[in-house]
């Protein structure tokens, strides 16, 4: 078997799907991508028995066959090799010969019989989407997914499917983020939890822009296809929280604040924070706003004023700072609005205006204020 390729094309694609391939993996064939040629189509395979990931690509070739390559030797040659044509010929035990310009390099391949096969999208219903919009609801929730294994569907985003919108939920239990689109719909209603890895693959290896996505479902999977890129990962297996209870129906008060006045006042104020807790006081007045912390440990102290537009009693609040700068870079506008009730009840941040089809509600927990 043999094939000529373009070397930054195939250092491209493999880059793209080579984040599938963990490091410390039980089979030794996980380390490797299967490639895959039919007709002048190349397809590379990476996958991790939980997810799997395939792109194709235009190569010259006239015969077909298949074969397993190291991805890890295979990426590293191909960084240090500048644009050419490479030659890939591979013989009957497997063994890869790569010829460039003025180097031949060798490899020993594997059996591609002994490869992991990808599961089927049986009994699957699907729905179309555009390739930005899947891009905008990951980016809007990932952050808020939890790290914490012991509660596996907490670690993914959560998707609730409808024939009138589409909503993404993801929450750590201190904080949680709720984007709706009402422009793209499911024709049945479902609702399954998908881990965060393949949802962070996905939007590195999608296009942000209008081209069409068709995303399937199963019991157990989720399949996207994207002309020559395809993902299929298995669904985590664990109910999510009714995430419904925890937003609150009625936050009287408003304050209104510049996104990167406040942003940048958060990060200056944080350093001097317990770093443990990144603690932030907020004391609000009339069109004050006042950012302290301190660190009690070390006698570090930072206060910062601010001017705000602000609806309601006085009132001081703490928050996690660093939750706080998260969600704010998940807004797209020059104003964000947090809603407040009580020193113990979370405060609801918004975007001032939303997109059309779109809406964006960030929820965060207080911390308790140490007088």
């Amino acid at each position: 078997m043999k094939f000529i390729v373009s070397s930054t094309q195939l250092l491209k694609h493999v880059q793209q799907i080579g984040g599938v391939i963990s490091g410390n993996t039980v089979l030794p064939i996980l380390e490797d991508f299967l490639f895959e040629i039919e007709g002048n189509k190349l397809t590379i395979v990476a996958t991790d028995l939980e997810t799997v990931m395939k792109i194709q690509m235009d190569v010259e070739a006239k015969e077909s066959g298949k074969v397993c390559i190291p991805a890890k030797i295979l990426q590293d040659s191909l960084k240090n090799i500048p644009e050419q044509p490479l030659t890939f010929n591979i013989d009957k035990n497997y063994a890869v010969e790569i010829t460039s310009d003025n180097g031949k390099y060798k490899v020993m391949g594997e059996n591609p019989d002994n490869f992991p096969k990808e599961p089927e999208a049986e009994n699957s219903n699907s729905f179309t989407m555009t390739s930005s919009a899947l891009i905008t609801a990951i980016n809007k929730c990932i952050f808020a997914t939890s790290s914490d294994e012991l509660r596996p569907a907490m670690t993914g985003i959560f998707f609730e499917l409808s024939p009138k919108s589409i909503t993404t939920v993801a929450t750590d239990a201190h904080r949680l983020v709720r984007f709706t689109r009402t422009d793209v719909s499911s024709p049945e209603t479902a609702t399954f939890v998908v881990p965060k890895k393949p949802l962070n693959l996905l939007k590195n290896a999608l296009p942000n822009t209008d081209a069409q996505l068709t995303i399937s479902y199963s019991n157990k999977h989720l399949f996207v296809k994207q002309d020559g890129t395809e993902l299929v990962c298995r669904l985590i297996d664990a109910r999510f929280p009714d995430y419904k209870v925890v937003i609150p129906a009625d936050n009287p008060y408003k304050l209104i604040v510049n996104k990167n006045d406040f942003q940048n006042a958060l990060r200056r104020i944080n350093v001097f924070s317990n770093k443990s807790t990144n603690q932030v006081a907020l004391s609000i007045s009339g069109s004050e706003l006042q950012l302290s912390a301190q660190d009690v440990d070390f006698s570090f102290e930072g206060n910062e004023r601010m001017t705000c537009q602000y609806d309601g009693e006085d009132l001081q609040i703490a928050f996690n700072a660093r939750f706080l700068i998260e969600m704010l870079s998940a807004a797209d506008t020059n104003e964000v609005v947090i809603e407040l009730s009580t020193p113990t009840k979370a405060g609801i941040l918004k975007p001032t205006e939303q997109a059309e089809n779109e809406e964006l509600l960030m929820l965060v927990m207080p911390l308790m204020l140490n007088n």
